[in-house]
């Protein structure tokens, strides 16, 4: 499907990955007649001139038929989260999204939406699989069964079978991805809701710029993860939705590093060595997790193929004005 000339609204706009998805869209040659967040607009990372923007809770379903009015595609990626401190110190405010998602699922299919996208996470893989940090590359068959992270992995895997029963019900053409790490500029850097790629780089640059060259890792350095940068989510995202995938399929990089190795990258850029203290008893997630992208390969011959190199040096040195100008993270 061709998404060009047709209209979207991106809930959660005023995220991090909805305020570049909203951005990419529009340079692609769809209209966004509406882009949605619950916060007011002068916290939102990034707002589009010529858009309708607006400020709305979307767990009341009548802010939901506000927002999916005339559109023919939406993005659902409004939602309570953040880093692991956040998602494992939060359970019930992350679960509450289910209100979100169920309200827009129940708005678009009222006001005849054509396609519906979710993103989901791979928080939602079966935990038992992610103990080892010389992990197996999770593959979408791994969601089952079902042991999630619990709380927000919970509320993705739940909505995503949601999805699946309001296509098969009402025939609202749904398109899942879960979401493996996304990072990039323009995002959280700061307050508990950044995410590790953002969290290194601030530590890293307070640690330079105060002269105190120790920087505190969560857990032992040896947890592994792949992380995707920005630009390649929101293409991604949009040839998921353009495409005939009719299951949530995975979204990420898979470049595999440890999180002792995303340090040393980060010291690299700064041109720095710092002492490392390791705190075992700060939230550190699984133990390791890693894109398996054969079924992404096989149904859209793409991947995700930004160099964690070249993205961590342009969201180090976004964070690095930020904090020279004395801008506070979101």
């Amino acid at each position: 499907m061709d998404l060009r000339g047709e209209t979207a609204v991106v809930c959660g706009a005023g995220g991090f990955i909805g305020g570049h998805l909203v951005k990419s869209l529009i340079a692609n040659g769809i209209k966004i007649v509406r882009a949605v967040d619950i916060k007011p607009l002068n916290e939102w990372y990034q707002v589009t001139e010529g858009v309708e923007n607006l400020s709305l809770d979307l767990k009341d379903k009548q802010n939901c038929i506000t927002a999916a009015d005339g559109s023919s595609l939406v993005f659902q990626l409004a939602a309570d989260m953040g880093g692991m401190g956040f998602i494992e110190n939060n359970k019930a405010l992350c679960m509450l999204s289910v209100l979100t998602n169920t309200h827009m699922l129940m708005a678009a299919q009222q006001v005849g939406v054509k396609r519906f996208f979710y993103s989901s996470s791979a928080c939602v893989y079966n935990g038992e699989k992610q103990t080892n940090p010389d992990v197996v590359a999770l593959k979408e068959s791994d969601a089952y069964p079902a042991l999630p992270e619990d709380g927000y992995g919970w509320e993705k895997l739940f909505s995503e079978r949601m999805c699946r029963h309001f296509e098969e019900d009402y025939g609202l053409i749904c398109r899942v991805a879960r979401y493996h790490n996304v990072y990039g500029p323009d995002g959280t850097w700061d307050g508990g809701r950044e995410k590790a790629p953002a969290a290194i780089c601030r530590k890293v640059i307070e640690a330079k710029n105060s002269g105190r060259h120790e920087i505190e890792i969560w857990g032992d350095g040896k947890q592994t993860r792949s992380f995707m940068y920005i630009d390649d989510c929101v293409k991604g995202t949009q040839m998921i939705v353009g495409s005939e995938i009719d299951e949530p399929i995975n979204l990420g990089s898979s470049e595999l590093v440890t999180i002792g190795q995303l340090v040393d990258m980060v010291e690299d850029i700064a041109g720095i060595k710092l002492k490392r203290n390791y705190n075992l008893t700060a939230p550190k997630g699984v133990n390791g997790r890693n894109s398996d992208n054969t079924l992404i390969m096989e149904k859209l011959g793409w991947e995700p193929s930004i160099r964690l190199r070249d993205g961590m040096e342009k969201t180090y040195r976004w964070i690095e004005e930020q904090i020279a100008t004395g801008v506070k993270g979101k």
